[in-house]
C-alpha cells in the first residue's frame, strides 16, 4: 500500500517563500511519475506540477520561473520549492502518484494522494 504525506506547509507574505516535502512509503518514488496539485476554496483541483521517473519536469505556466519539484531518491521523498509566492497561490496542496508513470497533468491519471497541506499567502 502507498502513502504520501505532506508537510511544510504554512502561513507565508506574498513575496515569499516555502518548500512542500511528500515522504513516500511503499513504493520507490523514482518508479512513479509524482505530481503536485493544489485546491482553492470554490475551485476544482488544478495541476501544478509533476517530475518522471527520469526526472523530467513541468509545471504549470503561472508557477514557471517560480516553483521547482525535485526528487530524493535516496529519502523517498519529493519536494516543491515556492518562491515569490503570490496570494493567488493560496490553496491546499496535495502530493500525487501515477504508477502507470504517464506524463500527465489530469488528476484522475494519477492514483495515490496525500492528505494536502495549507498554503496561505498574505497580501
Amino acid at each position: 500500500q502507498v502513502q504520501l504525506v505532506e508537510s511544510g506547509g504554512g502561513l507565508v507574505q506574498a513575496g515569499g517563500s516555502l518548500r512542500l516535502s511528500c515522504a513516500a512509503s511503499g513504493r520507490a518514488v523514482s518508479m512513479l511519475t509524482m505530481g503536485w496539485f493544489r485546491q482553492a476554496p470554490g475551485k476544482e483541483r488544478e495541476f501544478v506540477a509533476r517530475i518522471s521517473w527520469s526526472e523530467s519536469t513541468y509545471y504549470k505556466e503561472s508557477v514557471k520561473g517560480r516553483f521547482t519539484i525535485s526528487r530524493d531518491n535516496a529519502k523517498n521523498t519529493v519536494y516543491l520549492q515556492m518562491n515569490s509566492l503570490k496570494p493567488e497561490d493560496t490553496a491546499v496542496y496535495y502530493c500525487a502518484g501515477d504508477r502507470a508513470a504517464l506524463l500527465s497533468s489530469d488528476p484522475d491519471d494519477y492514483d495515490y494522494w496525500g492528505q494536502g497541506t495549507q498554503v496561505t499567502v498574505s497580501s
